[in-house]
Formats: structure tokens, C-alpha cells, sequence
């Protein structure tokens, strides 16, 4: 049986930077505390936990002598306010891909424009990029875009980790809704080549592995496409969810993995399947 791990899966640069330095503040600081998860995958987060990089549901919750480190899908306008209004240690880890997008909302707005972000509903980059101007709408599927009323000027921009299909799509209909439209393509390069090695390998492959948690946006969406080119297609968040069965009669298995699935995970799975 031939395994052919995609030569992009997992960890993208964003990623990767934001848990290094968690583990690099933990380390210094001997605790470093977070708004909710760094990244959408629990085995992550669990690691981090063990070495004093903690979880809080509020800012009141952060001890005034410890940092506190801002997340890699970026965060609402008044947790900086609040953290600096209190003189915390902030340790910026949002990802340089999710300021820009933030910087261009804002060049958008002060255009005049109405601002559409194509993303997932409460996802925490999709909030955090909402957030950088008021009045703005998140738009998920087509069905949303159709139900706008006609405008006249508006700008739009994506969360970083969409389909292109799904935004095209979207972007179809405004351009029957919307007389000044422009747009800014904020998929990022590593969502964008991921998902194109993807859809070559799945045509490749008798049977698809996607790791990544099932809390991952990312990674469930890297699954629904890989599923409409291999319907052998399964997510799993490690090597305990592996199925031998799935592996009957396959000569060709293709492994890919969410931007949040760290290289330890991807290894385990591989070797996994190469114990079948």
C-alpha cells in the first residue's frame, strides 16, 4: 500500500509561529494565559495546558503579573482595549495574514463601503475581522447573499481558511445586488495550496485522510472538499479514530490535515496506516 502525505498538510506558518511562541512565553513567564483555544485542535491545546499556557473565559480571569497572548484568528477590538486599559503583557500571536485582513476592512470602510465578510457565523476569526468596523455582515452561504437588498457600494473580504468555490459563489450573487462592489481576495496562500493539493490527491488516492479536530472549520471544510472528489474520504483528529477496515483492498491512501494539526499528529496517522 502506497501512503502520499500532501506536501502542505498541516501547520501553516501562522500556526506554528502562534503555538512556538506560547510555548516560548510559558516557558519565560512560567504561565501564559489565552481567550479561549490558540488554535481549534484539542490535542494542541492539551500540550500546551501541561507546560502553564492556560485557557480563560475572561479577561478578569488573567493574574495582572502574568501575559496574556492575543490568538492566531485575531481578537475583538476591546480585548486590546481592555488589556491595555489594565496594562497587561500582551503577547501579539495573531496571524500576519489575519492583520492584513483587518487593515483592509478598514481601508474598505473608510471608502464608504458597506463591508460583507464571507466566513463561518461565531467563528473567532470571522468575529475578530467583523469587528474592525461597525454595521458589518458576515455572510456563510449563498442563500444569505441572496436574501440582501440591493446597495449601493460595498466591499467584501473572506475569512482566510474559505473554499474558493464558496466564495465565488457568494460573491456571484452580490454582483447582482451590489452597483460599486470590490472585493479583496483574503484566502490565504497556505488555505489556497492545501486545498489545490487536495483535490489532486483525492483523485489519486483510493482513500483520503483528513486529520484535524472536528472543532476546526478549517479542517471539516479541507474534508466536504475532498469528499466531493473521494467519497473514501475521512477525518480523523488522530491515530485512535483510524479504522483498518477502511483500508481493504486500497493500494493508493492520501493523507492530508488542517492549518491547526500539528506534524506529530500527521506522523502517527501515517504510521498507523503503515502497521495495516
Amino acid at each position: 500500500m502506497k501512503i502520499i502525505v500532501a506536501k502542505d498538510a498541516g501547520y501553516c506558518f501562522g500556526v506554528r509561529d502562534a503555538v512556538n511562541l506560547a510555548y516560548d512565553t510559558a516557558k519565560e513567564h512560567g504561565e501564559v494565559y489565552m481567550l479561549g483555544d490558540i488554535v481549534h485542535n484539542e490535542n494542541v491545546v492539551n500540550d500546551l495546558e501541561k507546560v502553564g499556557a492556560k485557557v480563560v473565559e475572561n479577561i478578569d480571569d488573567v493574574p495582572i503579573d502574568k501575559p496574556l497572548l492575543l490568538r492566531a484568528h485575531g481578537s475583538k477590538r476591546s480585548v486590546w482595549e481592555s488589556a491595555e486599559k489594565k496594562g497587561m503583557n500582551l503577547v501579539d500571536a495573531t496571524c500576519p495574514l489575519v492583520h492584513e485582513i483587518h487593515r483592509e476592512v478598514k481601508k474598505l470602510s473608510e471608502e464608504g463601503r458597506k463591508i460583507f465578510v464571507i466566513g463561518d457565523h461565531g467563528h473567532d476569526e470571522v468575529v475578530a475581522i467583523a469587528d474592525q468596523v461597525p454595521n458589518s455582515i458576515v455572510l456563510s452561504t449563498v442563500d444569505e447573499a441572496r436574501s440582501l437588498k440591493k446597495i449601493k457600494k460595498a466591499g467584501i473580504v473572506s475569512q482566510s481558511t474559505q473554499t474558493i468555490e464558496n466564495v465565488q459563489e457568494i460573491i456571484n450573487i452580490l454582483m447582482e445586488k451590489v452597483f460599486d462592489l470590490r472585493f479583496v481576495n483574503t484566502i490565504c496562500y497556505p488555505t489556497k495550496r492545501n486545498q489545490q493539493q487536495i483535490k489532486q490527491l483525492a483523485k489519486e488516492s483510493d482513500v483520503m485522510i483528513i486529520i484535524g479536530s472536528f472543532t476546526s472549520a478549517n479542517s471539516k471544510r479541507l474534508t466536504s472538499l475532498s469528499e466531493t472528489l473521494n467519497k473514501n474520504t475521512y477525518q480523523v483528529t488522530d491515530s485512535k479514530d483510524i479504522d483498518s477496515s477502511w483500508f481493504n483492498d486500497c493500494e493508493t491512501v492520501g493523507i492530508s490535515a488542517g492549518a491547526s494539526t500539528p506534524d506529530y499528529l500527521i506522523k502517527e496517522v501515517k504510521d498507523k496506516i503503515m502497521s495495516f
